[in-house]
């Protein structure tokens, strides 16, 4: 198939499982086209069958804002005619699944029934966020419905697009997968030695550091910690809440505890080092962080909110804990640093947890039965 995947390109979960999906389906033969502002931060060049289409927001003195709706509409047509596509799959609905409907509309006025179909992922805050706006529920409902398939990244998701928009048409549940040949522990004594900084254990948290992340809670929950157990906060990412968290942390005295890399490509190595990933977001409509941690081998102590109970089954394959209750985090934390069974024990249920429901062959065939059920 010939299909055009609409992204972000920011480090937020919907790029990366956008771009993600476009390489599988690159690589089992497929054409690919990502279409974005700019090259998503996962983007891999000299991929055969996969090319990048960039959207140029023109800038006019008559807007005061730029127009990228008009602007991503009139390349999703640009590349639909120039590629004849068969799909146009939307990665976040707003403004995405808007642009698609009104490209596919142009295009069928030419093209007709050989206009591309037109696919709608749900992502999460496009829903519980962006989406239930009054500023923007009307069309971002509109533009769902008439998509020709939807998809969401948990049932959780499923349900609360349901409720919050009021959406009655099929939506199917196609989970976030991985490349499991590459999302397995690699030990890297040399990268261990430089991230403890001499402590005796590693601590970790990878995310954008968007207000939603509660990426202060992660310190304090690190802090507690840290009074049983010597261990090292290695923050991995970027985004608003970082300044005033790296100025919490030395208002604790905690520089040298708390080690901030920023955005990283290295994702393996850095998390088959650690020997715990704290994830206390306010929301997580499936969690994509915590199962790349499993996957790696650390064991996972989440807030119990969203599709994370899709992907962690508490007291086996990680602990799942009230969102407000930091302390409960901080206990669980301390259990799996200091019991070495039980680190083992969960550490080996989580990888093998992903490995039998997350892995790409599992789930890419979902999005090709979808592709093709919507095509016909």
């Amino acid at each position: 198939m010939n299909i055009g995947m609409v992204c972000y390109a920011s480090v937020g979960g919907s790029g990366v499982v956008a771009t993600e999906l476009a390489y599988a389906l690159a690589k089992r033969g497929h054409e690919v086209h990502i279409i974005s502002s700019e090259q998503p931060f996962r983007w891999r060049p000299n991929v055969p069958g996969l090319t990048f289409d960039r959207v140029h927001v023109p800038s006019y003195p008559l807007f005061h804002e730029p127009q990228y709706v008009l602007a991503l509409t009139n390349a999703l047509v640009r590349v639909t005619r120039e590629r004849r596509l068969d799909i146009l799959h939307a990665h976040y609905a707003l403004p995405h699944a808007t642009a698609n409907y009104l490209a596919h509309q142009i295009a069928s006025e030419t093209m007709g029934d050989a206009a591309p179909k037109t696919v709608t992922t749900l992502h999460g805050t496009d829903i519980t966020l962006v989406g239930s706006d009054p500023s923007f529920k009307e069309v971002v409902a509109f533009s769902i419905d008439q998509s020709h398939g939807v998809t969401t990244v948990s049932d959780s998701l499923r349900r609360d697009t349901v409720r919050t928009l009021g959406i009655e048409r099929d939506i199917r549940v196609i989970y976030n997968f991985l490349d499991c040949e590459r999302y397995r522990r690699a030990q890297d004594p040399a990268l261990r030695r430089q991230l403890a900084g001499g402590a005796d254990a590693i601590v970790m948290h990878v995310s954008n550091f968007r207000p939603v992340k509660r990426v202060d809670r992660v310190l304090e929950a690190f802090v507690r910690i840290r009074e049983c157990v010597n261990a090292r906060l290695v923050m991995v990412g970027n985004g608003p809440d970082r300044a005033a968290l790296e100025r919490s942390a030395a208002n604790q005295n905690l520089s040298d505890a708390v080690e901030f890399v920023g955005e990283r490509h290295d994702l393996v190595a850095l998390l088959s080092c650690a020997d715990l990933f704290l994830l206390t977001s306010a929301q997580e409509s499936f969690g994509m962080a915590a199962l790349e941690a499993m996957a790696c081998g650390t064991p996972v102590v989440a807030s119990n909110v969203g599709g994370l109970a899709e992907v962690i089954d508490d007291g086996r394959t990680g602990f799942l804990c009230d969102q407000d209750d930091i302390g409960a985090m901080a206990a669980r934390g301390v259990e799996l640093l200091t019991d070495k069974a039980l680190h083992e024990r969960m550490a080996a249920a989580g990888e093998i947890e992903v490995r039998t429901r997350f892995c790409e062959d599992l789930i890419v065939p979902q999005y090709l039965d979808l592709y093709r059920a919507v095509q016909y």
